[in-house]
């Protein structure tokens, strides 16, 4: 088991480099002047590959997440609510990663985009994602 709870650690961490990151490539394709025709595709074409990249790390994480819980029974039975509200907190980074895709997709067919303050504000997201689930999953606090 500990080989799978390590293994989870890693891919998610990887997972979060990401999700922390590529808002981060938002951030700068929203500050891109116009007629910036290669710094523009330059942009687009890192945030396509880390978006591949790191929805194919968010499987393995996922995968040995649910291992652990259905496989293992961690955080199965009573007394163990931050399980749930570690699945949501899960769920919702999912939604996050889903939310990064879109907006991906906007860029890409020059759809005017939020400007780059609204993208400074949306990376912090994740951020709260990563310590609601740290907190969940040390603490225990229910």
């Amino acid at each position: 088991m500990l080989w799978i709870k390590a293994l989870h650690i890693v891919f998610v961490v990887s997972w979060f480099a990401g999700l922390f990151y590529l808002p981060r490539i938002f951030v700068n394709l929203a500050m891109v002047a116009p007629g910036s025709g290669a710094e523009r595709a330059r942009l687009l074409l890192m945030a396509r590959k880390l978006y591949r990249f790191m929805t194919v790390l968010a499987v393995p994480a996922l995968a040995f997440g649910l291992v652990l819980w259905l496989g293992y029974g961690i955080g199965r039975g009573p007394g163990n609510g931050w399980l749930h509200a570690k699945l949501a907190v899960v769920l919702a980074l999912l939604a996050y990663h889903a939310a990064c895709g879109c907006l991906l997709a906007r860029f890409e067919r020059g759809e005017p985009a939020r400007g780059h303050v609204w993208f400074r504000w949306f990376n912090e997201l994740p951020v709260l994602g990563l310590l609601a689930a740290v907190i969940l999953v040390t603490v225990k606090p229910f």
